[in-house]
């Protein structure tokens, strides 16, 4: 049996590069697509797949080239939880002193944006882990669900918690203590998600906003997530306080003096990102 490490080499820049086993990666201009890639297991998230992510992240991070990236599944599951059989045996306290799932939450650290295109079953740790990106853009297909509940266990990868600031308590207290699944009419009024797309255009539709995003400038991209998340960390007047001084260091860009000079003299930007 082949280890993670098996798949690492060492390309001509002196940078890791992998072959992945569980995920799919493509690039499209400024834009990274991830593609979740068990399909044998409706994309259920195991450790690997979990490593993989990470080290695909990581890369697309350090890249100035990318812009903006895309985390997508199959068309009949986005991520139907985590892996039950790799977890089944496992017990306390070493699930503790390991830190189960800490690993997974450095997905949500990322500073540059990430959309969550989901087709299909988004259930548990699939769920979580599109909660983990900055805003979700649903098929029609789409199914959304913490079902932990029913395994004699609760949301362990920030259900809970993102979750209920996305819909509200009682909208997630009741999917966590039910296991319901609700679907994506639901989903998007209950503001879990930003919109629904047919399925057979959700991945179009997706890397077309995401090619948007990262026409933008990307310090100032970067500004925008920093400040939106900031606001379900602090106070409101402290939250506007980081907004405003966010806003001053705007222009220490050279993309502010562009996209202002851009508008007076009506023509698109040229945004150089820095």
């Amino acid at each position: 049996m082949t280890s993670f490490l098996d798949n690492v080499t060492i390309s001509l820049t002196g940078y890791k590069t992998m072959a992945y086993e569980t995920i799919l990666k493509e690039v499209k201009g400024r834009v990274a697509l991830l593609t979740l890639n068990r399909p044998q297991a409706l994309n259920a998230l195991n450790a690997q797949l979990i490593s993989e992510l990470n080290h695909a992240l990581d890369e697309l991070e350090s890249n100035r080239d990318i812009g903006c990236i895309v985390l997508t599944g199959s068309a009949k599951a986005f991520a139907a939880g985590a892996d039950i059989k790799e977890m089944a045996e496992l017990k306390y306290p070493q699930i503790y002193l390991d830190d189960l799932f800490s690993d997974s939450d450095r997905v949500a650290s990322r500073r540059k944006p990430i959309i969550a295109a989901v087709s299909g079953f988004a259930l548990g740790g699939g769920c979580e882990l599109a909660l983990m990106c900055d805003f979700i853009l649903a098929a029609d297909n789409a199914r959304f669900g913490q079902p932990e509940i029913k395994l004699g266990v609760l949301p362990g990868m920030g259900g809970t918690q993102r979750l209920t600031r996305a819909v509200g308590k009682a909208k997630a207290m009741e999917m966590c203590l039910t296991g319901r699944m609700i679907d994506a009419t639901e989903a998007e009024r209950s503001g879990l998600v930003a919109r629904v797309i047919p399925q057979e255009q959700l991945l179009e539709e997706a890397l077309k906003v995401a090619a948007g995003i990262a026409a933008k400038s990307m310090p100032v991209a970067m500004m925008v997530k920093e400040s939106v998340n900031r606001a379900f960390e602090v106070s409101l007047a402290e939250g506007i306080r980081f907004e405003r001084r966010v806003f001053h260091a705007a222009f220490a860009t050279e993309d502010q003096k562009e996209g202002m000079a851009a508008f007076i003299e009506k023509r698109e930007p040229d945004f150089k990102h820095r």
